[in-house]
């Protein structure tokens, strides 16, 4: 008898009530919950300043020497109007940025493009001027492409020669570009709308044109025919 006793295992342990379980699961949920709006919000503004001097600094390496640069958005019924700081941009608008210098002259517009490329998406901002209907420069927003190779977009000088006056030229009903923007192999560029390649970082390269092609072609026939309103700023 004692050795029974001495061997008895001893009751197991009341077993958690479900709604416990529940209360207990809502609660840590509800306070992570808490803590990531809360973090969001504390950066907000530090985020949206960074991307504010970002878009800056892309606009000034495109279009130098600019004294002042507006924000606009041209509506999908074609019209232009000024982008107030911080609202949100109207369903169906496209953002872009007039730069001015300091007489008051309209210098070009920046505009951003996003294309898919090798690694993940790259974005980039071009300078477009009136005068030659064409894009006058480029400068890399965004991007992981293969370091030393894909990220060449940035550094090559003989890449970036291709957009100090590539052709964006529309047709001549004004509703799309004239010739589409395309990326060719190394050393076969034979028109001014096409951008020689990098040797090597070929996806690259077309995901750069194709960013350009895009945004230009669907910004450009809004923007051509209401230009007389933005030359003189807001």
């Amino acid at each position: 008898m004692r050795d029974a006793a001495k061997t008895a295992e001893p009751p197991p342990e009341p077993a958690t009530p479900s709604v416990a379980m529940i209360t207990t699961l809502g609660l840590v949920s509800a306070l992570c919950g808490l803590i990531i709006v809360g973090a969001y919000q504390i950066t907000l503004d530090a985020v949206k300043e960074n991307q504010r001097i970002a878009t800056q600094r892309a606009i000034e390496k495109v279009l130098s020497g600019a004294a002042r640069t507006v924000a606009w958005h041209a509506l999908a019924d074609g019209s232009l109007t000024p982008a107030a700081p911080g609202a949100q941009a109207p369903s169906g608008a496209l953002t872009f940025h007039a730069a001015y210098d300091s007489a008051g002259a309209l210098m070009g517009i920046a505009a951003e493009g996003a294309a898919k490329g090798y690694s993940d998406t790259v974005r980039v901002m071009f300078g477009w001027s009136s005068h030659c209907q064409c894009v006058v420069g480029l400068s890399v927003v965004s991007m992981r492409e293969t370091p030393g190779i894909g990220d060449k977009i940035i550094t090559d000088a003989e890449f970036l020669a291709n957009f100090k006056a590539l052709d964006v030229q529309l047709d001549a009903d004004l509703k799309g570009l004239a010739n589409e923007v395309e990326a060719v192999k190394h050393g076969s560029k034979t028109e001014p709308w096409q951008v020689d390649a990098i040797a090597g970082a070929t996806i690259t390269s077309r995901a750069v044109a194709r960013a350009i092609n895009d945004a230009a072609g669907a910004l450009l026939p809004r923007l051509v025919p209401n230009l007389a309103k933005i030359e003189n700023g807001p």
